[in-house]
């Protein structure tokens, strides 16, 4: 542990400071938030964030921005996100996209959710060797 934290250390110690080129950030009594930056190496962040509406959790906050950056290839890459209740959902055309939940799959879902098990009262506890 000592010895990477010794490699990480003289890693950045040889990388030269970033200049921020523009940062600003504003909040509010009601939760309300807002920060942006640039720096000159191409980094750029911009997120805004409030109090949801209470579920059974309590109030979250819900969260919306993006970031771009310049990725060792050259290419800049942009990131655009949502965070909710449902949880981070980040956007990006260099980001990996699910498949399409097949047909099939969908109606068993839906016909679980529709007809649960019953819920057995005196589970077999499982045994121990």
């Amino acid at each position: 542990m000592l010895v990477s934290m010794a490699i990480l250390v003289a890693v950045y110690a040889q990388q030269p400071p970033v200049a921020i080129l523009r940062q600003a950030s504003d909040s509010s009594p009601d939760g309300a938030y807002s920060y942006n930056y640039e720096a000159e190496n191409g980094i750029s962040v911009n997120e805004q964030g409030r109090l949801g509406p209470a579920g059974e959790e309590g109030q979250a906050v819900v969260v919306q921005g993006s970031y771009q950056y310049v990725g060792p290839d050259g290419v800049t890459y942009e990131v655009k996100y949502v965070a909710d209740e449902n949880g981070f959902q980040p956007q990006g055309a260099h980001l990996p996209v699910a498949p399409e939940v097949p047909e099939a799959i969908q109606r068993s879902i839906q016909f679980n959710a529709a007809h649960p098990e019953p819920e057995q009262r005196n589970q077999q506890q499982y045994r121990r060797f």
